[in-house]
């Protein structure tokens, strides 16, 4: 065990996290994306009976948000024709807030199957078991300064 670390925060998680560099990206998602196909090439981190939200709160109490970037975070955009409300979006720009001056405005949101695309070049894959519709989330870590 150590101090200051979430509990949430796994010991392969808290590896992963420390090797990532600069503009290296992290999914976060949720219960239906396919984790371990698009994260073929990825280390794919298995967080099943958590949600997305308190992960991405443990998160980013480690890991810093690229500031050389318009938009670090990046959420999948509802598909045209679905009809489904994605409240968890407030919370994790709530959560965002918390820890990133910039809060809302770090978030940016692009089509399902670019975000597919762009997974795949991630890093790493946080697959965990939240229930909520388009609850996937894509982090670009930033520079750690203190």
């Amino acid at each position: 065990m150590l101090k200051g670390i979430p509990k949430i925060i796994s010991p392969e998680l808290l590896m992963v996290l420390s090797e990532m560099g600069h503009g290296d990206r992290l999914v976060i998602s949720d219960g239906n994306f396919p984790a371990e196909s698009i994260g073929r090439d990825a280390i794919v981190i298995r967080c099943d009976g958590h949600g997305v939200p308190e992960i991405l709160d443990a998160i980013l109490q480690l890991f810093p948000l690229d500031t050389y970037v318009e938009k670090p975070v990046t959420l999948m955009e509802v598909m045209a024709g679905d009809t489904v409300e994605t409240p968890i979006w407030d919370t994790y720009k709530e959560i965002i807030a918390k820890y990133d001056e910039r809060g809302a405005e770090t978030v940016g949101n692009i089509d399902r199957f670019k975000f597919y695309d762009e997974a795949r070049n991630a890093y790493a894959i946080i697959a965990t078991g939240e229930s909520a519709l388009y609850a996937n989330i894509m982090l670009q870590k930033g520079v750690v300064t203190d």
